[in-house]
């Protein structure tokens, strides 16, 4: 098995996201906000995928020891060093994830919502215990339980395939969808951080890190068609989990209060 089988099995997952109705019906500000508000938890815990496969690709104990393929270890270790510390367009350090909220606050989304939730995390030290009694919409919670199981079973292969065809792979084309759409309808508003941060990813994720983790993919998976099978089905799920994001989102704005 390889990359381009797995490619051909999720295609049908991946045609549905590019062309969800999601898109089309961001069309006022309070839309976008809706957006944002819900999408964040995927740039959230697209950071706790990536850090697994740290943990699992390098060693991130002492005493160090070197960990066992420097390939994948120098892949996992240049994403990263972008996706945690990356340059903001004001030439600070931030995480993508910050980068996200700070854009989110610019533009008049609400954050606290989100910050209620990451602090109940932090309280209960138990991540599906605050999914479970979080006020998200059930699609939401929904995608973010099958990231932490996937990150809990611990299987290095199957985080990969969620963190690569659930989330890098998409990211540059489904941005630059978003991206459009956004400078369509809102030329009038400052997103300029918004924009950045999109812009940004596209950039590394179609230049460097996509192909990075297609690498990391083949290199993990080798020559064992179990560990591709399991790959197959992550990557399938992860993008099922990924359109139940989007029609949450959607929903949302479709039952929103009209203004009066």
């Amino acid at each position: 098995m390889t990359i381009s089988h797995i490619n051909q099995k999720i295609q049908p997952q991946r045609d549905i996201l590019l062309q969800h109705p999601l898109y089309g019906k961001v069309k006022g500000i309070e839309d976008l906000h809706q957006f944002l508000e819900g999408h964040v938890y995927a740039v959230w815990d697209f950071m706790s995928l990536l850090k697994a496969l740290q943990n699992k690709l390098t060693c991130t104990t002492t005493p160090w020891f070197a960990s066992a393929n420097p390939e994948t270890r120098y892949l996992i270790n240049e994403i990263v060093l972008a996706e945690e510390s990356d340059l903001t367009m004001d030439g600070k350090r931030l995480s993508h994830f910050e980068m996200y909220v700070d854009a989110m606050k610019d533009c008049g989304a609400q954050t606290f919502e989100l910050e209620n939730f990451l602090k109940d995390v932090a309280e209960t030290k138990n991540v599906f215990v605050s999914i479970k009694h979080a006020d998200l919409h059930p699609k939401i919670k929904e995608f973010l339980d099958f990231t932490f199981r996937v990150i809990e079973e611990g299987k290095t292969h199957k985080i990969a395939a969620a963190f690569t065809f659930g989330r890098e792979d998409l990211i540059p084309n489904m941005f630059t969808e978003i991206l459009r759409n956004f400078q369509q309808h809102f030329p009038e508003n400052d997103l300029a951080k918004l924009i950045y941060y999109f812009e940004r990813h596209i950039e590394l994720d179609g230049d460097e890190h996509g192909p990075m983790a297609m690498q990391m993919i083949t290199e993990l998976c080798g020559d064992d068609e179990h560990f591709w099978k399991e790959v197959e089905e992550t990557s399938v799920l992860a993008l099922e989990k990924r359109i139940g994001l989007w029609d949450a989102i959607e929903e949302k704005i479709i039952q929103k209060p009209e203004l009066v």
